[in-house]
């Protein structure tokens, strides 16, 4: 938490304070994922070893940052929820659909969402974004894929519709990859408090009114499916984020406007916490 470029790691315990974990890491990076870093804060946590510091709650006004820092790779999943595929007008997929977002996408929980100058189609998107926390190449089956999970977070897959469909190419990526397109927080929960991801309910809202309202037990492809299957083409790496997919209930359906300056977003997921963004009109310099 802290300016952006300037954060310091914390952890929220049990009793819903925020503690210091700076004389651990300088950041919530691949380097400190794959050494275990999650244990080590849990065991100095338990020896009272950590200091308190500000919380957002305080009234303080501090700036909460995404739960990782900027990660390697930013690796998104279409069409994973039935519904979602119907009404974007597609069956659902056979195999993963898969997508890049620009790493510098990622914002914090609470930032301001940017609309590109001229934009009329930005869209949100709740998923259910996974963490890797140890490298992964050729899994042999997804039974060994949440070994190499650190764990779970909430995100907003941002999208320009027009972007992304229009004048796409038959690309995904120019309508997802805008600045502030991915707002993630406001926790990194291991796997351990969350388990393999399934059964949690996630839902957005806008301007206080719901729209989606799902659970990640209806994903087509579950966590350790993805993290398999991705690793059979790509080699996964401590830090790389995981988005897995949104369910029905976005402006692209046509039963709702797409987002204007001012609109308030929020997403969240159960277990996970709320995230809120208000969206601003972007700059062109």
């Amino acid at each position: 938490m802290g300016p952006q470029g300037a954060e310091k790691p914390a952890v929220i315990a049990d009793d819903n304070l925020l503690y210091d974990i700076s004389s651990l890491t300088a950041d919530i990076d691949g380097a400190f994922l794959s050494r275990g870093g999650i244990d080590e804060v849990a065991t100095a946590l338990a020896a009272g070893a950590l200091p308190r510091i500000f919380d957002p709650a305080d009234g303080t006004g501090a700036r909460l940052g995404a739960p990782i820092a900027r990660p390697m790779a930013v690796i998104c999943i279409g069409m994973n929820y039935a519904a979602h595929a119907r009404e974007s007008g597609a069956e659902p997929p056979k195999h993963p659909v898969v997508f890049f977002k620009h790493p510098n996408t990622v914002v914090g929980p609470f930032d301001e969402v940017a609309l590109p100058p001229g934009s009329t189609k930005t869209d949100w998107e709740v998923e259910l974004a996974v963490v890797i926390g140890k490298r992964a190449r050729y899994l042999a089956s997804p039974a060994e894929a949440l070994e190499n999970v650190a764990g779970f977070t909430v995100s907003n897959d941002v999208s320009e519709r027009e972007y992304q469909l229009e004048i796409s190419g038959g690309q995904w990526s120019k309508g997802k990859s805008a600045e502030t397109f991915n707002p993630l927080g406001p926790w990194l929960v291991p796997t351990k408090i969350v388990g393999d991801g399934s059964g949690l309910r996630l839902g957005s809202f806008v301007n206080g009114e719901q729209r989606q309202n799902s659970s990640t037990s209806d994903l087509i492809f579950n966590v350790s499916q993805l993290v398999y299957e991705l690793s059979q083409f790509m080699v996964l790496e401590p830090g790389d984020l995981i988005n897995t997919g949104t369910p029905e209930g976005v402006a692209l359906s046509g039963r709702f406007p797409y987002l204007v300056a001012g609109d308030v977003v929020e997403c969240g997921i159960e277990g996970l916490g709320i995230q809120s963004q208000r969206i601003v009109q972007g700059r062109k310099s």
